[in-house]
């Protein structure tokens, strides 16, 4: 039996060069000021923890490449997704596209939260974006 999925998908487009949009991504302490706590490391298997005050995510890089694509697990309260971004340049600065696929057709609550959740977190990271040198 096939069990249905569904995937968030949120794009924006930043008008900042994909290098920059990329250390938002890919660097700790720039992850925190937009997401959450975190022992990010950008490294193929690296397993880390982003942590907040409602709990944690159990997540590991799955793909790495720099400055184009970057996957990993996001695993909490029995939610096992993949939360993918792809930077693609543009004329004016940098197509970003978060995919975070693997919702169960039971949860919907997750699916909605993530679906507002990423939204937040991606106005949050443009603004990340706009103040590095």
């Amino acid at each position: 039996m096939t069990v249905s999925t569904h995937t968030v998908t949120v794009e924006r487009h930043l008008p900042y060069p994909q290098e920059k949009v990329w250390r938002a991504l890919t660097e700790g302490p720039l992850i925190e000021q937009w997401l959450m706590k975190n022992d990010f490391q950008p490294a193929v298997d690296h397993a880390f923890k982003f942590t907040a005050d409602w709990g944690s995510v159990d997540c590991q890089v799955l793909t790495i490449d720099p400055p184009k694509t970057l996957a990993y697990s996001w695993s909490a309260y029995g939610l096992d997704t993949v939360v993918t971004f792809t930077l693609d340049p543009t004329a004016t600065g940098t197509l970003l596209r978060m995919e975070q696929s693997g919702f169960r057709s039971n949860q919907d609550a997750a699916y909605n939260g993530a679906t507002y959740g990423w939204q937040a977190f991606l106005g949050n990271l443009d603004r990340v974006v706009a103040e590095l040198p």
